[in-house]
């Protein structure tokens, strides 16, 4: 898809995307198991994994949506945007993306619960306490990238209230800053 078509499933106001253009799918039932993604009957047969609503394929430039999401325009936005968000992620720089680090890693001697999404809720939550006390390694890494995405997905989808919105106003509103001066305007790279 044409990365100036994407007006069409993202909110009235969204941050304007410049790159290459990206594919994007939908398959039903979709899950993940040993960094695979199933969908359709192999997926129901797959006992083991996680559900999903979407994954994410950088080097391919490609986007794989649940279709279940067609049925909520909402949360097909919030979903859209936090993959797209996973090529900005890559883009950005080491030192933009330690900055970024930088503002979760106050969160965390501030001992802030929640997130934005639960994607990244769940590797705060499943991180070695080694990696999150250093603030470096694989674990820290993956729970950075999906912070990073689930707050564009929160800062930009127009939904006021989620049940996965669970990060307290103040570590929002940093977060949010922290956005404007990374973006303020500018175009996201993907």
């Amino acid at each position: 898809m044409r990365l100036d078509r994407l007006s069409d499933w993202l909110p009235a106001r969204p941050p304007k995307f410049e790159g290459r253009d990206i594919r994007i799918t939908f398959r039903a039932g979709l899950r993940t198991a040993g960094r695979r993604l199933y969908s359709g009957a192999r997926s129901r047969r797959l006992h083991r994994g996680q559900e999903v609503h979407a994954a994410t394929f950088i080097r391919q430039r490609l986007i794989v949506l649940d279709s279940a999401l067609h049925g909520n325009p909402a949360e097909l936005r919030r979903i859209l945007l936090h993959e797209l968000f996973h090529f900005a992620w890559v883009r950005l720089g080491n030192a933009v993306r330690h900055e970024y680090e930088a503002v979760i890693g106050d969160e965390m001697k501030a001992r802030a619960r929640g997130e934005l999404g639960w994607s990244s809720e769940m590797r705060k939550n499943e991180m070695p306490e080694k990696e999150l006390r250093r603030r470096s390694g694989r674990a820290w890494r993956e729970y950075a990238c999906e912070s990073f995405c689930d707050t564009a997905a929160w800062l930009y989808s127009g939904i006021k209230g989620h049940e996965e919105f669970t990060l307290a106003l103040r570590f929002r509103k940093r977060r949010q800053a922290w956005f404007e001066a990374a973006f303020g305007g500018r175009a996201v790279r993907v």
